[in-house]
């Protein structure tokens, strides 16, 4: 397993990478952790949510930033304000498919002390206040997988009550071996998919993604958009129509009318991050603005 996944393309320019031209797409690897008990976890909330008519809502919160209290803070107040799931990320110092808004998030969690120790503890305080919130961490791969294959983090991630995990630089040609360790201990791994990745390649990698396919809504990197691609309703219902899993649309995401469109597109479930940090001001400490703006954003995953 290499160590590091970036040589084989960030986000921004697809995060499946294509066959060569001339070429087959690869055979679907034996395996995918859709039968897990952290996909089977997140599968529930989506059936819940699309049982009451409506997508899911997958807020985002950096663990960490401002400091340690007020991203579980933070985070509460997501899960109460109408989260479905919860997306929560690692801070890393390399993190290449974050725009400004993450990254300076990101930077000044380190600076106040984040490591992935404290991290999992975040993750472990989350869940152990709000049992019934399926948890996906989002990391990179050096950070889970480093210079091993993986085991030892996402077991740790499993035992402080993750139900999977995204790593958004590991694509499924080089995902199978931690796939498999993920596969024992009860971890799902979701995959991206990105506006340019072909056709045969969005179907491998949505039957290999576990729990959701992470759609990206556009080509580039995550932040707040006043609007989002028209090209992004056919993004959509090409993926909804490829994959066996629910398809949950994140990057640029920042207004109920965005919800709205996405659900109109067909999304199961709609991923909001950076609109969410900037909704915590500069000091990042207006936890109140982002349980408003949250609540805002679940209003609109309806499907009526």
């Amino acid at each position: 397993m290499t160590t590091n996944v970036r040589r084989s393309g960030a986000i921004a320019h697809g995060a499946a990478v294509p066959a060569p031209t001339g070429t087959a797409a690869p055979t679907p690897a034996v395996g995918g952790t859709s039968g897990t008990a952290g996909a089977r976890r997140i599968a529930a909330a989506f059936a819940r949510a699309a049982a009451a008519g409506r997508a899911a809502l997958i807020p985002y919160v950096v663990a960490g930033y401002p400091d340690h209290d007020t991203s579980l803070a933070a985070a509460l107040a997501a899960a109460d304000s109408g989260a479905d799931l919860l997306e929560v990320g690692l801070p890393y110092s390399d993190p290449l498919a974050d725009g400004a808004t993450l990254q300076k998030a990101t930077h000044a969690a380190i600076l106040a002390g984040a490591t992935l120790e404290r991290s999992v503890a975040l993750i472990r305080a989350i869940s152990a206040a709000r049992p019934d919130l399926p948890l996906v961490p989002m990391c990179y791969a050096n950070q889970i997988i480093g210079g091993g294959d993986g085991r030892i983090v996402a077991a740790r991630l499993v035992e402080a009550g993750a139900s999977g995990v995204i790593v958004a630089d590991l694509t499924p040609d080089e995902g199978a071996n931690f796939e498999a360790i993920c596969r024992e201990i009860g971890l799902a791994v979701v995959y991206l998919i990105a506006p340019t990745t072909t056709r045969a390649r969005r179907k491998e990698v949505a039957g290999r993604s576990g729990g959701f396919l992470y759609c990206v809504s556009l080509v580039g990197v995550t932040g707040a958009r006043t609007s989002l691609p028209p090209s992004v309703r056919g993004l959509v219902a090409a993926a909804v129509a490829d994959s066996p899993v629910p398809v949950a649309v994140g990057f640029g995401v920042s207004k109920p009318a965005h919800v709205q469109m996405l659900v109109k597109a067909g999304a199961a479930g709609v991923i909001v991050a950076s609109a969410l940090v900037d909704a915590l001001g500069p000091d990042g400490r207006n936890v109140a603005a982002l349980a408003a703006l949250v609540a805002e954003l679940r209003a609109a995953t309806g499907r009526s």
